[in-house]
């Protein structure tokens, strides 16, 4: 379960979660979130992808680890 809260992307940057929203054709659910740099424009991604576990100089890690629970 992905929870409301402020997530730090594996390059370092910080989003804040809004919620989770459903896609309209297919029902997938997606990840509702801001930036907390620059213009802090809305995004959307898959919840699936949210939550992989990648690659990154030589080391397994979430994609966006929780930082602060809201």
């Amino acid at each position: 379960m992905i929870k409301k809260g402020i997530y730090r992307h594996f390059k370092g940057n910080e989003y804040e979660v809004i919620g989770i929203a459903k896609h309209s054709e297919n029902l997938e659910e997606m990840v509702v979130y801001k930036a907390l740099y620059g213009e802090g424009g809305l995004w959307v991604r898959p919840a699936s992808m949210w939550n992989e576990i990648v690659e990154h100089e030589g080391k397994s890690q979430p994609r966006f680890a929780l930082i602060e629970e809201k």
